[in-house]
């Protein structure tokens, strides 16, 4: 069996959010010819997209050709728009997550639903994330940093208190990556700044003590956790020697966190996707491919598979763990 934790979809028609509100800067599809369409930020391209990011049945296909048995769906980041109103970005959080919702009751063999909700305002989030519960949503994805808010601060500790309360599993993906402005060119804002996004949360997360707040909660990071497992030697080493600015909220070490957190296995590297099961344990590494995009794993589960490791921990890696994250019984995928 595998299952592919990360991947991401959106629905094929998305209304022009800018013209029903008021303001600029929402997504719109301009669908230019048949099974394309490009994702705009009003008037200013952002990327290309093909049906398998919207069409359920396409997606279906696809993991025939590479024996994904089950997605978990998540919604692109861009769609997050932690900075709109509040009220506007919970009506296209509601809007997103049905979608999300009905695909999963249309094939709930195939596919497994993350919802999103406005982080921004931690009350609108939490009515959010109850009706993601009773939609059958497991989950929610949540970006590395909320309007260039870190992760850590009190302001999202109701959500991570209701999300643990609801057994709701997070997957923190980044976006809004710091530096985007100082290194555009290069597609360095994805190749450099998202694994350190990923880094940034992960580090205000320990440094913060939202481990320690809710221990209970299942936290999992994208792309093997960014550049979190090759620095963390650094990361304690600066708490060893600088306490007096690392352990302000928490004076446990951040190596000791290793282990009680999920990341998944985009990491394009087998010998460093070694390294992170070395690292964090085989039992919290789980496969994601960020399905349908060109930056990440064409076949999922392929350096997994390439590891020279048991048919024990390859299970582990390709959906064990997965279904540990998720609190999710195998009975429900049985064909």
């Amino acid at each position: 069996m595998k299952i592919d934790i990360h991947t991401h979809i959106i629905p094929e028609h998305l209304p022009r959010w800018s013209e029903k509100f008021g303001y600029t800067g929402f997504i719109h599809l301009d669908h230019h010819k048949p099974c394309c369409a490009r994702m705009m930020k009003d008037d200013e391209f952002f990327r290309e997209i093909q049906s398998n990011c919207w069409d359920a049945d396409t997606r279906i296909e696809d993991c025939k050709h590479t024996h994904v048995d089950v997605q978990v769906l998540s919604t692109i980041p861009i769609m997050f728009n932690y900075w709109a109103k509040p009220e506007h970005c919970y009506e296209i959080s509601r809007f997103l997550n049905d979608h999300i919702a009905e695909v999963v009751e249309r094939y709930p063999k195939k596919f497994i639903g993350l919802g999103t909700v406005p982080m921004q305002n931690a009350d609108v989030a939490i009515k959010e994330l109850e009706r993601c519960k009773k939609i059958g949503l497991v989950g929610i994805e949540i970006g590395s940093n909320v309007n260039d808010i870190n992760l850590n601060e009190p302001q999202f500790f109701p959500v991570y208190e209701a999300a643990q309360e609801l057994d709701l599993a997070i997957f923190v993906h980044p976006w809004n990556m710091m530096g985007t402005k100082q290194m555009s060119k290069y597609w360095l804002p994805w190749l450099v700044g998202m694994p350190a996004e990923t880094s940034r949360a992960i580090c205000s997360m320990i440094f913060g003590g939202v481990f320690e707040k809710f221990p209970k909660l299942r936290f999992a990071f994208a792309h093997g956790g960014g550049s979190f497992p090759s620095t963390v030697g650094r990361i304690e080493q600066g708490f060893k020697v600088r306490p007096d600015l690392t352990a302000l909220d928490n004076n446990v070490n951040p190596r000791d966190y290793l282990g009680h957190f999920y990341v998944d296995s985009l990491i394009h590297d087998t010998k460093f996707l070694q390294y992170v099961i070395d690292l964090i344990g085989d039992d919290k590494i789980c496969c994601g491919s960020d399905y349908p995009f060109p930056l990440g794993e064409a076949t999922p589960g392929e350096e997994i598979e390439a590891l020279d490791v048991s048919k024990k921990v390859k299970d582990k890696l390709l959906y064990k763990n997965a279904l540990e994250w998720l609190n999710l019984d195998k009975k429900i995928f049985a064909k």
